[in-house]
């Protein structure tokens, strides 16, 4: 048989989470981001659960490319435009709006030869400092772009810094509402954190919301809220099994380094899991992970292909713990009980975001349709 670790994708709880930012974005429309293959989930396998978004936000033309072999004639924003003059003739050919955040961007622009005058997004730097015109050079920027015979629509664009935090997304609604006064066109401002967090302040949605972790299940600003708080589920589940078993004593330790010793009498468990499969080395011992549905912990180091889980909990709940028996790393257990990604990465001093990307090509990953096992 194949090594038992796997991954599932879950369409139901896909389209749960668009649901749920449909609400908390009142009227306006919404781009699903699938950037970085759908966060690590694989842009064919969440299309289905995402096709009700208004369009798709990425990155590569590539990504693009994929997105429209399967079937999506709607809008297609790339989030950082095109990185050479020759991308916009694939812009041109697959329908694509881009974002301008550089004169370089123009200049290509000004210099492509188009039938069809292209949709572009127009971004500022309203305190990122990532990429963007600053306030001050905006307007000049946009006059560059509504004078090219190149141009049919220009919208607009800014990304929040601090959404997700108690500074808030204040100081850089008031930069873009200055910048932008009397400027006709649509706008895209909030992100997944700006969407929960500000779901009152009508500025902050704009005419287009940028929706990225928190379609995958994850909460943009945990650890002060949890996605249960937000009522978002798991799009991913990191499931695995025993291979092996241990009786450790007192004093015997695990694994490299032997940095864990026990202190008494432990039930070990080895799980077909490791740093190859994506699953983060630097992980400590008392990294949450379910075996059979009960809530336990990781002892010791994680290595290449294995983990090493503390049974005791299990037993304890009167379950049996044998070889073979459900291992969750993240994600919904045969039981039902969930174990948020962001408390595995928050255990090992990282975020979601970056678990879901890091998934190892190894491991295999099925998709589990909207009317299989719901939520």
């Amino acid at each position: 048989m194949p090594r038992p670790i796997h991954a599932t994708i879950h369409t139901s709880a896909l389209q749960h989470n668009l649901a749920r930012l449909r609400v908390a974005g009142a009227d306006a429309r919404l781009w699903a981001v699938v950037k970085a293959n759908a966060y690590g989930h694989g842009i064919e396998r969440v299309f289905d659960g995402l096709r009700a978004a208004d369009g798709f936000a990425l990155l590569d033309l590539d990504e693009a490319a994929r997105v429209r072999q399967l079937g999506w004639r709607g809008p297609i924003l790339l989030l950082e435009g095109v990185f050479e003059a020759r991308d916009l003739e694939l812009c041109s050919r697959l329908g694509l709006w881009h974002t301008i955040h550089c004169e370089a961007q123009i200049d290509w622009l000004a210099a492509h030869k188009t039938q069809v005058p292209h949709r572009v997004f127009l971004k500022m730097n309203s305190g990122m400092n990532r990429l963007g015109f600053t306030p001050q050079r905006f307007r000049s920027a946009w006059a560059r772009l509504n004078a090219l015979p190149q141009v049919e629509e220009i919208s607009f664009m800014t990304h929040f810094s601090d959404a997700d935090g108690p500074r808030g997304i204040a100081h850089q609604l008031a930069a873009f509402a200055s910048a932008t006064q009397d400027l006709p066109g649509e706008c895209t401002l909030g992100n997944s954190a700006a969407t929960l967090r500000h779901s009152q302040n009508v500025q902050a949605r704009g005419d287009w919301l940028r929706e990225g972790i928190a379609l995958y299940g994850s909460s943009p600003d945990h650890p002060e809220h949890r996605a249960s708080d937000w009522d978002l589920q798991p799009a991913m589940t990191l499931s695995t099994r025993l291979i092996g078993l241990q009786a450790l004593q007192a004093g015997d330790s695990v694994g490299y380094g032997s940095c864990f010793t026990a202190a008494g009498p432990v039930q070990l468990g080895v799980a077909a899991c490791g740093y190859a499969d994506g699953y983060p080395r630097h992980a400590p011992t008392g990294t949450p992970v379910l075996v059979n549905g009960i809530r336990t912990q990781l002892l010791g180091r994680v290595s290449m292909d294995m983990i090493t889980v503390d049974l005791n909990p299990v037993l304890a709940a009167g379950l049996p713990a044998g070889l073979g028996s459900e291992v969750t790393l993240w994600g919904r257990a045969s039981t039902g009980t969930v174990l948020p990604i962001d408390e595995v990465a928050h255990a090992a001093g990282t975020v979601g975001y970056e678990l879901m990307c890091a998934l190892a090509t190894r491991v295999p990953v099925t998709l589990e349709p909207a009317d299989g096992l719901g939520f």
